[in-house]
C-alpha cells in the first residue's frame, strides 16, 4: 500500500484544528486534518443538551465569520457552535477527513519528518499539529465504589434531567459545568447537593460589559505584570441568558452546598470544611473584578452606568453557616452522583520527545523540542486565552508563521 505524504497532518477539527486549518492554508502549506468522529464533536455528543458558549456571540467566534441567527449579546447553544465550526470549515474549504482516527505518531529514522498511522493508512509529515484540546479524557476521583448501587456518570456523560433515575443527585464540582448541571437538576424537581472546591466567580457583566469584554480591556487574558491566577474551576456560565454565577443564590433555590468531597465509608460520602472558604474566596475574586473595571472606567473617562446592586451579596444559607460534613447516600436518598471534575490529557499515541517528566507537553507557545511537532488549544498555551475560541485561532497564527519559517531553511540551498 502506497503511503500518503503531505507537509502537515494536523489532529483534530474542533476550534483549535480548524484555526489551524485556516492559517496553513492562507501561507500556501499543504496539510490535511484528522478528525476521528465529526467536526467539533465534543460540543455534539460529549455535552449536555442544554449548553451554551460561555461567551456572547460577538465574542465566542473567530475574526472571520459572525454568526448571522443569533444577536451578539446571545449565548449560543452547543448544536450552533458546532454548526458555526463546520460552516467556518466550509468557508475556509479546510482539507478535513472526518471518521479518522490517529493510532500513532513516531519520528522517521533517517529521513525528515514522522510517521502518521490512521484507521485510513499511513501518513507522511513533516509536521504534526496535536489540536485534540484540553477535554480529553474525563477524569473523576475513585471515591464512591462502583457497587453501591448509585448511579455515577461524568458530566461529559451528563444529557438531561431525564437521563437520571429518580432520587436526590450529589454534583461534585462546581465550575460551569458542575454549577450549570446543579440548577438544571434543580429546576427539574430534583433534591440537589453541590460540592464546591476552590473556584474562580466572577461576574456574568458589569456595568453594561459582558465579562469577556473586560478580561480584554483589563489587560487579564494576558495577565501581563500580574501573579498569574491558579488554575482553578471557572464558574462563569452563558445558562438562562447568562447570569452570575452565584451560589448563595443556588442555595437560596433549593439547592444545598457542601465542601470537597473527600471520601466514602459506611455508605456515607464525607466532606471538606473548606466550604466558607472556598466561597470567600470567590467573592474575592469577583470583587477584585468590580474594583478594577471602576478603576479603569475612571481612568478612561468611560459612560457607563454605575450598577450598585452588583456589590450586594444574598445572606449566608444555613447550608453555608453551618454546612454538612457527612451524607450518607440512603438516608439521604441519592440516587446518582455527577462527577462535574473536569479532564486529563491522553497522548499515549503520541511516541515524541515533546513531553516533561511527568509526562505534561513541554513546550513555547505551542513549539515543543521535537522539532516539527506543535500543541495547539491547550489551556496557558500562550495566556489564559488560549482555550478559548478566538486564542486559539490567534495561537494557531504563531504556529502557522513558525512553521512557514521551518520549511524555509528546509528549502534553502546555498548559490
Amino acid at each position: 500500500m502506497s503511503v500518503e505524504v503531505v507537509d502537515t497532518v494536523v489532529v483534530g477539527a474542533g476550534q483549535a484544528g480548524i484555526a489551524m486549518s485556516e492559517h496553513l492554508s492562507s501561507m500556501k502549506i499543504p496539510h490535511v486534518v484528522l478528525e476521528r468522529k465529526r467536526i467539533a464533536e465534543r460540543w455534539r455528543s460529549e455535552r449536555w443538551d442544554a449548553l451554551v458558549a460561555n461567551g456572547p456571540a460577538w465574542h465566542d467566534r473567530f475574526p472571520n465569520l459572525k454568526f448571522d441567527d443569533i444577536s451578539p449579546e446571545a449565548f449560543p447553544p452547543k448544536e450552533r457552535m458546532a454548526k458555526y465550526f463546520e460552516d467556518y470549515a466550509r468557508m475556509i474549504d479546510a482539507p478535513v477527513r472526518t471518521g479518522v482516527t490517529v493510532k500513532h505518531v513516531t519520528r522517521n529514522d533517517g529521513r525528515p519528518g514522522f510517521t502518521v498511522k490512521t484507521s485510513d493508512g499511513d501518513i507522511e509529515a513533516i509536521n504534526v499539529v496535536v489540536a485534540t484540546g484540553p477535554f480529553q479524557v474525563p477524569s473523576f476521583p475513585d471515591i464512591v465504589p462502583a457497587d453501591t448501587g448509585v448511579q455515577q456518570l461524568h458530566s461529559s456523560a451528563y444529557k438531561n434531567p431525564q437521563q437520571l433515575t429518580d432520587g436526590a443527585v450529589l454534583v461534585v464540582g462546581a465550575g460551569s459545568s458542575g454549577a450549570q448541571i446543579a440548577e438544571e437538576l434543580n429546576r427539574a424537581g430534583k433534591t440537589v447537593y453541590l460540592s464546591v472546591g476552590e473556584h474562580y466567580r466572577p461576574p456574568r457583566a458589569y456595568r453594561d460589559r459582558d465579562y469577556c469584554w473586560w478580561l480584554g480591556a483589563l489587560g487579564m487574558w494576558d495577565e501581563v505584570g500580574k501573579e498569574k491566577k491558579k488554575h482553578v474551576a471557572f464558574a462563569v456560565s452563558g445558562f438562562d441568558g447568562g447570569k452570575t454565577m452565584d451560589f448563595r443564590r443556588l442555595a437560596k433555590a433549593g439547592i444545598t452546598l457542601v465542601g470537597v468531597t473527600e471520601r466514602y465509608d459506611n455508605g456515607a460520602v464525607h466532606f471538606a470544611g473548606d466550604l466558607a472558604k472556598n466561597i470567600a474566596q470567590g467573592d474575592a475574586d469577583y470583587f477584585e473584578v468590580l474594583r478594577e473595571a471602576d478603576a479603569y472606567i475612571d481612568r478612561n473617562g468611560l459612560d457607563l452606568p454605575p450598577e450598585p446592586e452588583a456589590w450586594n451579596l444574598l445572606e449566608d444559607p444555613d447550608c453555608l453557616k453551618n454546612p454538612l460534613s457527612s451524607l450518607n447516600l440512603a438516608e439521604a436518598g441519592i440516587k446518582t452522583i455527577i462527577w462535574a471534575t473536569g479532564f486529563k490529557f491522553d497522548f499515549s499515541w503520541l511516541n515524541v520527545n515533546a513531553f516533561d517528566e511527568k509526562g505534561a507537553p513541554l513546550h513555547k507557545r505551542g513549539i515543543t523540542p521535537e522539532s516539527g511537532i506543535y500543541f495547539l488549544g491547550l489551556p496557558n498555551l500562550t495566556n489564559r486565552s488560549s482555550s478559548f475560541i478566538w486564542g486559539a485561532w490567534h495561537d494557531a497564527k504563531f504556529i502557522a508563521d513558525h512553521i512557514s519559517v521551518q520549511r524555509d531553511y528546509m528549502a534553502y540551498k546555498k548559490s
